[in-house]
């Protein structure tokens, strides 16, 4: 097991440490300076930008305020014209929005040997921070050692990624209403991609099964398609993910759906052993590189996901059995990939197209023409490709 790194810093002239916590990855601050509630948002922004992190020592809500005043100072920064090339104006939004995530993630809280907050008025986050962490993060020897003396900083945290951590624990608790459920809701983990965008989920609830005995889901996530199906009829589903925070995820909501009966939640790579009269996988929809446990549901480096589905595809499926690939276009309007790339890699998949059946997207996003990205996304079509092996008869999908 990978232990956190350790942070170093110089609080009233004594050295002290602690360990850097960072889901999303970042790498922990070469420079830290004591923040309180006498810290000024432009001197905060400046040594933000200058990559110096800010340690907060204050009351925490004023920690929350300070974090919006440097995000206002960001965003008021004179915004140049979008590219009119589509593809460079989403290399260049994923630029701007990594800068501002690193610029606001320089603000630092400190975390106790219980993931507590030390700071006045802060809330209660252990829960959250345990949920996240793991149970066995609450107390370590590196830590505990750190924490020797008056103060017991054990760990830093940075105050935009811990308020992420309690979102995502409130929706944990509250859950996502899904209508193919039947209105019942599916409770993401932190880090595991939630089904807010139902139109996908809608597509497996409405496309006609080939076969009500066996189904895999691959890359389950929630375990939202492989519940759908269960419900649907499927007597048993084979659902699979390498993440173990997707696994725990999926086998607590198939258990409070009712369906673990039916659904079997494995770590695997892709594919479960044997072949199935229905596969089904929804990818994630970009190539791009993630930058964050959740973006991974989202950007696929070079299509990897996609195309090892594809690939792996006819060893896992029965004679007349098929393949469900839910996929925005979304890539293709941004150009990042061909239509014929996708028919291309079918067909080198030996693989045919039975059918197809499309969703337009209904988040709000779609209609915000604000959003750099706006013609590209007001064009999405999010599809279910029927999948079959090649020497299956089928119309041509060009």
């Amino acid at each position: 097991m990978n232990h956190p790194p350790v942070v170093e810093w110089t609080e009233g002239d004594q050295p002290r440490s602690a360990r850097w916590r960072s889901e999303n990855g970042a790498p922990p601050p070469r420079r830290i300076v004591i923040a309180d509630d006498r810290t000024k948002a432009d001197d905060a922004y400046k040594l933000a930008c200058e990559g110096t992190a800010l340690l907060w020592r204050g009351d925490f809500h004023n920690a929350r305020q300070l974090l919006t005043a440097m995000a206002r100072r960001i965003d008021r920064r004179p915004r140049k014209t979008p590219p009119a090339d589509v593809t460079q104006a989403f290399h260049v939004h994923r630029a701007a929005q990594n800068h501002r995530a690193r610029i606001l993630g320089m603000l630092l809280v400190p975390l106790d040997a219980t993931l507590a907050v030390p700071l006045h008025r802060a809330p209660d986050v252990r829960e959250a921070c345990t949920r996240a962490y793991g149970p066995g993060e609450a107390v370590s020897g590196e830590a505990s050692a750190a924490a020797e003396g008056p103060d017991p900083t054990t760990a830093l945290v940075s105050l935009r990624e811990l308020l992420a951590l309690i979102g995502a624990n409130e929706w944990r608790k509250k859950g996502v209403e899904i209508p193919a459920l039947g209105g019942d809701r599916i409770h993401p983990h932190y880090g595991v991609f939630s089904p807010a965008r139902g139109e996908y989920v809608d597509l497996v609830a409405e496309a006609p099964l080939p076969s009500e005995e066996l189904a895999f889901d691959i890359g389950t996530g929630t375990g939202v398609l492989a519940s759908v199906l269960a419900r649907r009829g499927v007597r048993r589903v084979v659902a699979t993910d390498q993440d173990p925070r997707a696994l725990a995820c999926a086998r607590e909501n198939t258990e409070r759906l009712g369906v673990a009966g039916q659904v079997e939640v494995i770590e695997a790579d892709l594919f479960p052993a044997g072949r199935a009269p229905l596969v089904v996988c929804n990818p994630p929809w970009v190539p791009a590189k993630p930058t964050s446990p959740v973006e991974h549901a989202v950007y696929d480096p070079d299509n990897r996901m996609l195309y090892g589905f594809l690939n792996g595809l006819a060893g896992h499926l029965t004679p007349d059995g098929e393949g469900w690939l839910i996929l925005s276009d979304l890539a293709e309007h941004l150009g990042l990939r061909p239509h014929a790339a996708l028919l291309d890699a079918f067909a080198a998949a030996g693989l045919t197209v039975l059918g197809r059946l499309d969703i337009t997207p209904r988040h709000p996003r779609a209609r915000d023409t604000s959003d750099p990205l706006h013609v590209a996304r007001a064009a999405e079509v999010t599809s279910l490709w029927r999948l079959g092996l090649a020497d299956r008869t089928a119309p041509d999908p060009r």
